[in-house]
């Protein structure tokens, strides 16, 4: 018998006892799948986001399987038709989920806010905000390099020309994404129905923040002690809009007209922070309206 017929024989002998080897432990060792399982992940929208805690989708409906505490409602991109549909699946009661969208808060754009020095490194916030906070003089502010907008996984924003993201109303999930990559903090959720947002999240003082930004939030509080509803207040040197409160009460934001720095404006969606239209303004402040001229 030759060699070579001989190393054949010996390579097939071993390549049949492994091959029964791995047949065996696979059957032995096996771990049945819940099908119900897959039921779940395929009503997922496969984002991939881990909005709902979890490494993806796959993970989530593992989870809301097999664990009880796990409600099905966690889907945030999903929203409530789909925690519906988990509900159903698993037979747990979805509660209700509030809808919600990204908000910028930042207005920010060149003109309006000062660099400490011109950056040309490499085109993310992240690795930009390393070198002494970043290059704008505002160390709170957006710092336009698109970071948000490259880890969107469903591609809801985009760059305006100025720099700043902006967020399509039609494609932005709630999923938070954005908001955990941003170095900064500039982008945050919002409840969809929101009347009112601030364009900034600067801490600094009043004169600091001004000197770095012309549209920055100074403070002043004159927002918070025109609001009836107790819905502002100043916290950090910033003013704060709980949404809820504004949204549900308040019928003519007169907020608006009181910013010295038009650092609170209407919150309208799809658009660049601080190029809020007039007519945007007076659907929020019918009082902003001012009458005509009557001749005597």
């Amino acid at each position: 018998m030759s060699t070579s017929i001989l190393i054949l024989l010996v390579l097939t002998s071993l390549g049949l006892v492994f091959g029964f080897i791995l047949a065996f432990a696979n059957k032995k060792f096996a771990i049945e799948v819940n099908p119900l399982i897959h039921l779940v992940e395929d009503v997922l929208p496969k984002g991939q986001c881990g909005a709902c805690g979890f490494a993806g989708c796959q993970a989530y409906a593992e989870a809301v399987v097999l664990r009880p505490d796990v409600p099905p409602n966690l889907c945030i991109p999903g929203k409530e038709a789909v925690a519906k549909a988990v509900a159903e699946l698993t037979g747990k009661v979805a509660e209700a989920v509030e809808p919600r969208i990204a908000q910028v808060k930042c207005a920010g754009v060149a003109g309006k806010a000062a660099k400490d020095y011109e950056y040309q490194g490499v085109q993310d916030c992240v690795a930009a905000s390393l070198l002494a906070g970043g290059f704008k003089t505002c160390k709170y502010g957006c710092l336009g390099l698109g970071t948000c907008a490259k880890n969107c996984t469903f591609n809801a924003i985009t760059m305006s020309p100025d720099g700043l993201p902006v967020i399509d109303p039609d494609k932005c999930t709630g999923c938070g994404k954005c908001e955990t990559v941003c170095p900064k903090q500039v982008i945050t959720m919002m409840p969809l129905g929101a009347r009112v947002r601030v364009n900034c999240n600067s801490k600094d003082k009043g004169a600091v923040a001004r000197k770095a930004c012309s549209v920055a939030c100074i403070g002043c509080s004159l927002c918070a002690r025109e609001c009836p509803h107790g819905a502002i207040k100043i916290e950090n040197n910033l003013a704060t809009v709980d949404a809820h409160i504004c949204k549900e009460q308040c019928t003519d934001a007169k907020c608006l007209t009181k910013c010295p720095t038009k650092a609170i404006r209407p919150a309208v969606l799809g658009v660049v922070p601080g190029s809020e239209s007039q007519a945007s303004v007076e659907a929020v402040c019918p009082s902003c309206i001012k009458p005509p001229n009557v001749a005597g």
